[in-house]
C-alpha cells in the first residue's frame, strides 16, 4: 500500500459521511467493460472517425503522376506528399509543421479541453473499433462480464476466438497500411503474401500490427493514463474557462435511486438517480461525478448516457454536460480570453508563414563546393583558375533543363556546360572552372555567384555563393 489516502463521499449520503479509500499503485488492473449506448456524442465520434480512417487506409492506394500520392521514400531521402516532394534540405519545414501541430493542439485544449483525445486520437479511435468488435462477438456489457466469469466451453472459445481473430485482422491491416506509406503498398502487398518481401518490410509490418493489437486490445486506457504525456501536461493549459465534461453537483446531489413518479425533491434528493451508466460507458473507467480528472478524455459518452436517463425520468437534460468551471459557479464564462487569443494569433501567424513558404518554395537545390586541395592555379595564358564541384538537385516532379552562369565583382570566365538537363529527383554533380585575369583583382579573394535557372520556368531559379581565390597582392 502506498499510504496515499483521499476522501471519497458515499453515494446517497455524500454530505454527511466520508470514507477513506486507500490506493495501491501496484494493484492488478481491473478490466473495464464498457456499455455501448447511442447518443449525440457517440454519433459525432463515428462521423469524426470516418474521414480519418478512410484517408488513412485509402491514401496509400492513390497514385499521382505515376507514383504513390503519399510516399516517404527513406532510401532515396524523398518525401512525396501529393504534388510536392520534400528533401532533407526541407527538414526545417517538417520542424515547423510539428510546432504548428503542437500549437494547434494547445489552442484547442485551452478552448475545449481534451477533445482531441476523445474524438481524434488514434489510440481512442482504434480502441473504440476494438470495443465494437468485442461487443459484436461477445455481446453487451453484462454478457461479457458473465462470459469472463464462466468456465471455458465451446461457446466461450468460439466467441473469444472470433474476437481475437478479428482484432488480429484489423491490427494486421493497420500495420500493413502504415508500412505502405514507406514502401509502395501496391508492391508490398503481393510481395508479402508471396513471401518475397524485404525482411525489413516484414518486420515492421508485424511490429506495428502487434503494437496495434496490444494497445487497442489490451492496454487501452492504460496508454492514456500512464503512457501518454499529453494527459500529464494538459493541466497547464486548462483554466476556469476551458470547456470540459462536468457533473453539476449542485443539481445532482444528494444522489439516490427513486421511482419515476416519486417526489424526490421532498425526499431531499437531487437529479442524479445513481444508475452508474456514466461510469459504465466511460472508456477510461472513471466516475465523472468525482470531479475533473486527468483520465477524462472528453469523449462525451457519459453525457449521452446521463441524458438518456434524464429523458426517461422526465428531468431536464444536462446534468452532465460540456461547460466551464466559471459557468458552473457563476453562470457565465469567457471564451475569448487573452490566453486563447494569444494562442490563436500565434497559430494564425505560423500557419500563414508556413503556407507562404510552401507556396513560394523553389524545387531546386544548388550547392557549390570549392576544390580545397589547390587554392588556385595559373593557366598557360597567365590567368588564375579555380575549380569547383557544382551540384544541381532537381526537386521538382518533372525533368528540367537549367542554364548556368557566373557573376561577381569581376568579369569571370565560366568554363563548363552552359545548359544541363536534370531528371526528376536527380542530383547532378559536375566539375566546373572559373578563370580571371589576376591583374584585375585588387583583393586576394572575392565572392563569386553561381546562378542556375530553369529554361522552361523563370520561377525556378537558385543562387549559390562561393569564393574565388587569387594570388596574394604585392605591397
Amino acid at each position: 500500500m502506498t499510504g496515499e489516502q483521499e476522501p471519497e463521499k458515499k453515494a446517497g449520503n455524500r454530505s454527511s459521511e466520508e470514507v477513506i479509500r486507500v490506493l495501491d499503485l501496484y494493484e492488478t488492473r481491473e478490466k473495464i467493460q464498457t456499455r455501448q449506448l447511442p447518443g449525440f456524442y457517440r454519433n459525432l465520434q463515428r462521423w469524426t472517425w470516418l474521414p480519418m480512417l478512410s484517408a488513412y487506409f485509402l491514401l496509400p492506394w492513390i497514385n499521382l503522376d505515376g507514383r504513390q500520392a503519399i510516399w516517404f521514400d527513406l532510401p532515396a531521402r524523398q518525401f512525396h506528399i501529393f504534388w510536392i516532394t520534400f528533401w532533407p534540405q526541407d527538414f526545417m519545414l517538417l520542424a515547423w509543421a510539428l510546432i504548428i501541430s503542437a500549437f494547434a493542439l494547445f489552442t484547442v485544449t485551452v478552448l475545449v479541453g481534451r477533445v482531441w483525445c476523445g474524438f481524434s486520437c488514434p489510440q481512442t479511435v482504434w480502441t473504440m473499433i476494438f470495443m465494437y468488435i468485442e461487443d459484436w462477438c461477445e455481446g453487451d456489457r453484462n454478457q461479457r462480464i458473465k462470459l469472463d466469469r464462466a468456465p471455458w466451453h465451446s461457446q466461450k472459445i468460439l466467441r473469444r476466438g472470433s474476437k481475437l481473430l478479428l482484432w488480429g485482422l484489423v491490427a494486421f491491416v493497420t500495420g500493413l497500411t502504415f508500412v505502405g506509406y514507406f514502401n509502395p503498398i501496391r508492391q508490398l502487398v503481393p510481395e508479402l503474401f508471396t513471401f518475397s518481401a524485404h525482411p525489413a518490410a516484414v518486420f515492421w509490418t508485424f511490429f506495428f500490427s502487434v503494437m496495434t493489437y496490444m494497445n487497442a486490445g489490451f492496454l487501452r486506457e492504460q496508454v492514456c493514463k500512464y503512457m501518454c504525456p499529453y494527459a500529464r501536461f494538459q493541466s497547464v493549459m486548462f483554466d476556469q474557462d476551458t470547456l470540459v465534461v462536468s457533473y453539476d453537483e449542485k443539481r445532482g446531489e444528494p444522489r439516490g435511486a427513486r421511482r419515476k413518479d416519486e417526489d424526490y425533491r421532498a425526499a431531499g434528493k437531487g437529479d442524479c438517480v445513481d444508475c452508474s451508466l456514466c461510469v459504465q460507458v466511460c472508456p477510461t473507467g472513471i466516475d465523472i461525478r468525482d470531479g475533473l480528472q486527468y483520465e477524462c478524455i472528453d469523449c462525451g459518452l457519459c453525457i449521452d448516457a446521463c441524458n438518456t436517463v434524464m429523458d426517461k425520468m422526465g428531468y431536464e437534460p444536462g446534468l452532465i454536460r460540456f461547460t466551464t468551471e466559471h459557468a458552473m459557479e457563476y453562470g457565465k464564462t469567457s471564451i475569448f480570453r487573452p490566453r486563447f487569443i494569444g494562442y490563436a494569433v500565434a497559430l494564425a501567424l505560423m500557419v500563414s508563414a508556413f503556407s507562404y513558404t510552401i507556396a513560394t518554395r523553389v524545387p531546386l537545390g544548388v550547392d557549390v563546393i570549392r576544390d580545397r586541395n589547390v587554392l588556385y592555379r595559373e593557366t598557360t595564358r597567365g590567368l588564375v583558375e579555380n575549380i569547383y564541384t557544382l551540384k544541381i538537385n532537381n526537386m521538382d516532379t518533372r525533368d528540367h533543363s537549367y542554364s548556368i552562369e557566373v557573376t561577381g565583382d569581376y568579369p569571370f570566365n565560366y568554363l563548363g556546360k552552359d545548359v544541363v538537363s536534370v531528371k526528376e529527383g536527380e542530383v547532378l554533380s559536375m566539375p566546373v572552372r572559373i578563370e580571371l585575369d589576376p591583374g584585375l583583382m585588387d583583393v586576394p579573394n572575392t565572392d563569386v555567384m553561381f546562378v542556375v535557372e530553369a529554361i522552361d520556368s523563370e520561377v525556378i531559379h537558385a543562387r549559390q555563393e562561393s569564393r574565388f581565390i587569387g594570388p596574394r597582392l604585392q605591397r
